[in-house]
């Protein structure tokens, strides 16, 4: 089994992280396929530049979907996901929502945690994308800035337990989530502190991705998440313009 790893972030360290704690949980049998972002920001942290990563997510899952069985998109806030769903033919899972879902087979809400404020309205809409608004207990987030993403969980990680403990304590969370790909691998090193359990939202993102590919699932020719009708497109790289307009399994098999 092949899982493309998906960063849509631009920043190659945070890739390397979240690779590295992939394949603590990843199955033996599990290939890892990481790739980064060539162009966005270093670190989605908004509504609009998630609007730009999602895009760059669908062009990159264009370029790669044929030689993997899965995708994990690797940001948070799972940016392209929907849209992911509809133009591809494999799995396609979000990392927020693997996260989410992962936390409600564990408790009735789980609580978010994540290490800045501007992160906060795209999160809430992500819950809300997902229908688990009724699940979600808050979201919490640092109010010192970020002095860097790369360090910010070694930085911050006594104020980010410390946040996760107001959140059992005072929202009631039966689960804890710590949101956002540069806090990728801390809940395994915190969970002794924390008094609920603790949901790695990499680990579980390709648990989700590995147990979709094993169920086999067909993918939709009708209803909301079937494939969009062909149609041109202009300016768009040649494998996503190729897959919009259906054209995709000639250029294929030309290639072959």
């Amino acid at each position: 089994m092949r899982i493309l790893l998906l960063n849509p972030n631009t920043s190659q360290d945070m890739t390397d992280r979240m690779v590295a704690v992939a394949r603590t949980v990843a199955s033996a049998g599990t290939t890892l396929v990481p790739v980064t972002a060539a162009r966005g920001m270093p670190y989605i942290a908004s509504r609009a530049e998630a609007q730009i990563g999602g895009a760059i997510a669908l062009e990159m899952i264009a370029e790669h979907h044929r030689g993997v069985d899965a995708v994990v998109i690797a940001a948070f806030g799972d940016p392209g996901l929907l849209g992911a769903r509809e133009l591809f033919d494999i799995p396609i899972v979000g990392m927020a929502e693997a996260a989410m879902l992962s936390a409600c087979m564990l408790g009735r809400r789980f609580g978010i945690v994540t290490f800045a404020r501007a992160l906060g309205p795209w999160y809430e809409d992500c819950v809300a994308m997902h229908g688990l608004a009724s699940r979600c207990a808050g979201i919490r987030m640092l109010d010192a800035p970020v002095r860097a993403v790369a360090t910010v969980q070694d930085d911050s990680e006594d104020l980010l337990v410390e946040l996760a403990i107001r959140s059992v304590a005072q929202d009631e969370a039966d689960v804890i989530i710590l949101a956002g790909a540069p806090l990728a691998g801390l809940a395994r090193r915190v969970a002794h502190r924390i008094p609920v359990p603790l949901v790695d939202q990499v680990g579980a993102a390709v648990k989700q991705a590995e147990a979709l590919v094993a169920l086999r699932p067909r993918k939709a020719t009708t209803g909301t998440f079937s494939r969009p009708p062909a149609k041109p497109a202009i300016g768009l790289p040649q494998p996503l313009t190729e897959r919009i307009a259906h054209t995709d399994e000639a250029a294929s098999l030309r290639a072959g």
